[in-house]
């Protein structure tokens, strides 16, 4: 979606309606997509981890990797202010030191995997603190 054929008011509203959680380049996540194929609908989600961002405002991208079959790798590039994508869901966080996890794509087997981020009960009180005072 081109953010030049929309106007300053649609733009404004566009991150309005959608409800995307909080999430980083090394969070597994689960979009959820609608494909038409013909005259039905269907939803589809795509489950992966996070391997990149492009925050461009309403052109926002989300670039998203799994292992599919026989070992193979799927990357797709989501718009998250789309018209098709109908759900994000934050599966689990995981712990990344940089901004792009293009590496990844190098890498076969248990050294592919991202380790995942585990709190502490502090932690998780300072969260849900957080949270509240919102």
């Amino acid at each position: 979606m081109k953010a030049r054929t929309l106007t300053k008011e649609t733009i404004l509203n566009v991150g309005t309606e959608k409800n995307i959680p909080v999430f980083k380049v090394g969070d597994t996540i689960e979009i959820s997509q609608t494909l038409k194929e013909g005259d039905k609908e269907r939803v589809q989600t795509f489950e992966g981890d996070v391997i990149g961002t492009h925050c461009n405002g309403v052109a926002t991208t989300v670039t998203v990797r799994r292992i599919g079959a026989n070992g193979i790798g799927v990357e797709r590039i989501f718009p998250l202010f789309s018209p098709t994508v109908s759900g994000i869901r934050l599966v689990r966080s995981g712990k990344a030191r940089r901004a792009k996890l293009y590496y990844l794509r190098d890498r076969v087997g248990k050294a592919a995997r991202i380790q995942e981020k585990v709190l502490t009960k502090e932690q998780k009180d300072a969260a849900a603190a957080l949270k509240a005072a919102k």
